[in-house]
């Protein structure tokens, strides 16, 4: 499969977020040149995504897939970083990390369903989400839950990734 990825500076305030050794903050837009590239479904047939999402991705027949379980806002060295949007980071760090071991990264994701243990973090996770994909995005859920096993944590993040190899 041939891809082109063309990164973009962010214009946000937001602190960098170091996805791999040597890596900032990005957007990835991918182009696909195969002969099934995925398929980004959002019907004119339902009402349109409520945010930045696509409401189905279609993979190819062929593709390696890579399930991630949940990812809390922990860092290797057991810090937990203070509110939703640098757990958020966190969170995309360690299925980037999880990814890497498997020959993908974040551009690669096509489904991500994430928890927030309070409407107030809502904001600050759709933010990071939204500065790290570009167009067109994953599938994505977003749920409130009451909580996580340890209270510190505001966000969970689920992801699956596919690529054609």
């Amino acid at each position: 499969m041939h891809k082109e990825a063309a990164e973009h500076d962010q214009d946000s305030d937001a602190p960098d977020v170091a996805l791999s050794p040597g890596e900032r903050n990005r957007t990835v837009r991918l182009e696909t040149t195969t002969e099934r590239p995925m398929r980004h479904l959002t019907p004119s047939s339902i009402r349109a995504p409520a945010a930045r999402y696509s409401h189905g991705v279609e993979v190819p027949p062929g593709t390696r897939l890579i399930f991630c379980s949940g990812q809390l806002g922990i860092a290797p060295d057991g810090v937990i970083p203070e509110g939703v949007e640098a757990q958020a980071e966190q969170c995309f760090r360690n299925i980037a990390a999880i990814l890497a071991e498997g020959g993908m990264g974040l551009e690669d994701i096509v489904r991500i369903n994430a928890f927030v243990s309070g409407r107030e973090h809502l904001k600050g996770y759709m933010a990071v989400r939204d500065r790290l994909f570009g167009d067109p995005p994953p599938a994505s859920t977003l749920m409130i839950v009451t909580g996580f096993a340890r209270p510190e944590f505001v966000v969970e993040v689920e992801a699956v990734a596919a690529k054609a190899d």
